[in-house]
């Protein structure tokens, strides 16, 4: 089973940038795709972006263009690189493995067979 572990979390202003790894304790060739979602206060988990094992993404329609994800295979880890954000980006931030095939325009979250703990992101001045 795969173990993920989420790094990078904190306060940041607002406008501000921050960014999130996910180390994978197994390599990531075995995986096949990444995701990372996010649960705001009283929210529901959302998807925030996906990376697949020939690097095709997806974002949610709220993040395009600030937010980036990336992988590095030598290392393991899955990058979710965070601009110009904002207090509604408030959230715990989850990153997820999915080890079996998905279909990218129709992900749900139960195609992801690891999670990590999650980490808080907190956008305040």
């Amino acid at each position: 089973q795969v173990q993920l572990a989420e790094s990078g979390g904190g306060l940041v202003q607002p406008g501000g940038s921050r960014r999130l790894s996910c180390a994978a304790s197994s390599p990531i060739l075995s995986i096949t795709a990444m995701g990372w979602y996010r649960q705001g206060p009283g929210k529901q988990r959302e998807l925030v972006a996906i990376i697949t094992s020939s690097d095709s993404t997806k974002y949610a329609n709220s993040v395009k263009g600030r937010f980036t994800i990336s992988r590095d295979s030598a290392k393991n880890t899955t990058y979710l690189q965070m601009n110009s954000l904002k207090p509604e980006d408030t959230a715990v931030y989850y990153c997820a493995a999915a080890l079996r095939p998905i279909l990218l325009f129709d992900v749900k979250q139960g195609d992801f067979d690891a999670w990590g703990q999650g980490i808080q992101v907190t956008v305040s001045s």
